[in-house]
């Protein structure tokens, strides 16, 4: 069985003690991956974040990981997680695509040289 949440898809089991993950699992593994915290996640699902902490922490177990990027890393190895990739394809549609391009970030800071800090800590100093 699929489900959606956002900008993810998850495949879940519906059967009870069968491999995969249950729909809470999903759901929270899904939110995990598009880089939501314990609380952000259980304000979206209306639960506690020590209930979200606990459902994905049966998730981690499953997947055999102990930190959430590795969980996320492996639920999408192994297909129980995908992306969806519907705004990648508009994109590649889209002639207009091109102006919509990022444009690269501007140097807002001077890079101060090495040898002007070296000097400023000689200054006062004898060396033999």
């Amino acid at each position: 069985m699929q489900i959606t949440q956002g900008n993810w898809q998850a495949r879940i089991n519906p059967e009870r003690g069968s491999l995969g993950l249950t729909r809470t699992e999903a759901v929270d593994m899904m939110l995990l991956a598009a880089g939501n915290t314990y609380k952000e996640i259980a304000k979206a699902t209306g639960r506690s974040p020590e209930t979200v902490r606990g459902s994905l922490k049966k998730g981690y177990h499953k997947l055999g990981v102990f930190k959430a990027a590795g969980a996320v890393a492996e639920a999408m190895r192994r297909g129980w997680i995908a992306p969806l990739l519907i705004a990648l394809l508009v994109s590649g549609i889209n002639p207009d695509a091109e102006t919509m391009r990022h444009r690269p970030p501007m140097r807002t800071r001077q890079q101060v040289s090495a040898s002007r800090s070296v000097s400023r800590r000689d200054v006062g100093r004898v060396f033999a």
